[in-house]
């Protein structure tokens, strides 16, 4: 691992912070952020070699959307989840890779992958309709990942039910411009997208299904290691990796603001043994919410890449111990913030930007803990977890 892409990151941290106000008053990243990000290559670390692509160690991706996230929440976001949409594409039928990739290697691809669509078949594709919300860096994309469910002649999903993974052009759909007013990660521009009436080849269609059990990968006859980790570990990555890299974000700017504090009574904070004692404790606890997430996708990489299948008990511990790394970040970031006084709340203060965006990126659905948790203590009892939602995104 060279860390190629990091280290440009780290060159350009001073204009990333400088950045982030703007960001978060245009409820998008401005467009010089984004241009850094697209120079430094963040968004082509999973990307393909053929396609100027690094194929990098999941590991790098995550260590390096940490620390764009430790900067800018939001740039780090934006790497995390856009970034991982060339890693899918990668087994996606040759003829939409070639469409997005060949003529621009920098071209970047949005979401969401929610079912907020109906694609009812006709022909040689799909025609489909729907909403959906938290398209995180959409405006800097020209591509969509959208979630949707395989519909009847009624324009309703069939049951049971069918997903897809639809891939389109920014001509055929519609970016809800005033559609992201939030407290934390302004600058995602996670706004909503409207599909009207689209037709959809079938070439630029993923069964749902295939792609998260990973046999997606196996039909597309892919060699490399990095395209046959499953969805369920490198999906959630970018995601937990910016929440993670947040509350290093919370972390580095509440030591920087504490250093020559006085607290409320009277004491410089660094000679009050009570902040002190918190201060610690929360570093701990964040750093071991990163070392548990790396872990665990150093884990599965060695298991693929020795050919060992990634069956469901292990993919359901993967998910619970990357949930479980989030919320224990954010709340040892609550820790730091709350012993940061009054003058923590000011908006010219950094730490509580990291802090709103620590706890807006808990908000993400990969995140919820109940049934991911639930289904992982069944499996591990070797009990059959029933499909439906406790399998949703195992």
């Amino acid at each position: 691992m060279s860390y190629e892409v990091l280290d440009k990151i780290v060159a350009i941290a001073d204009e990333i912070c400088a950045g982030a106000a703007e960001g978060d008053s245009l409820g998008r990243l401005p467009d010089d952020m984004a241009k850094g990000l697209k120079d430094a290559g963040i968004i082509r670390l999973l990307q393909r070699k053929k396609y100027n692509g690094y194929e990098a160690h999941p590991r790098e991706f995550a260590e390096t959307v940490m620390k764009t996230a430790s900067i800018y929440g939001s740039a780090g976001w934006v790497g995390g989840i856009v970034g991982v949409h060339p890693w899918q594409l990668a087994f996606a039928d040759p003829r939409v890779q070639e469409e997005i990739l060949g003529t621009d290697s920098d071209t970047w691809q949005a979401s969401p992958y929610m079912p907020g669509g109906v694609a009812v078949p006709t022909g040689d594709g799909y025609v489909m309709n729907g909403r959906w919300q938290f398209s995180s860096g959409t405006d800097h994309c020209d591509w969509i990942f959208l979630g949707a469910m395989v519909g009847g002649a009624d324009g309703k999903p069939l049951m049971p039910p069918q997903s897809l993974h639809v891939i389109l052009p920014r001509t055929d759909y519609e970016i809800v411009a005033d559609s992201w007013d939030v407290v934390g990660l302004r600058g995602t521009g996670s706004k909503d997208i409207i599909v009207e009436n689209a037709f959809i080849p079938n070439y630029r269609v993923m069964d749902g299904g295939k792609v998260i059990d990973g046999t997606a990968a196996k039909d597309y006859g892919v060699t490399e290691t990095l395209y046959k980790m499953p969805w369920s570990t490198m999906f959630p990555l970018g995601i937990t990796s910016a929440t993670i890299g947040i509350c290093e974000g919370v972390l580095a700017a509440g030591v920087d603001y504490q250093r020559n504090r006085v607290g409320a009574t009277g004491t410089l904070v660094k000679d009050d043994p009570y902040v002190l004692h918190a201060l610690g404790e929360a570093a701990s606890e964040i750093d071991a919410a990163r070392q548990q997430l790396l872990a665990n996708v150093d884990r599965i990489w060695d298991k693929v890449d020795r050919g060992e299948e990634i069956d469901f008990e292990t993919r359901a511990a993967v998910r619970r111990d990357q949930a479980r790394a989030a919320w224990r970040a954010v709340r040892a970031a609550d820790e730091i913030f709350d012993r940061a006084g009054g003058n923590a709340l000011r908006m010219d203060n950094a730490l509580q930007r990291f802090w709103r965006d620590a706890h807006a990126g808990l908000h993400h659905a990969i995140h919820v803990t109940s049934t991911t948790y639930h289904a992982a203590a069944m499996a591990s009892l070797g009990v059959e977890v029933p499909e439906g939602p406790l399998r949703v995104m195992i």
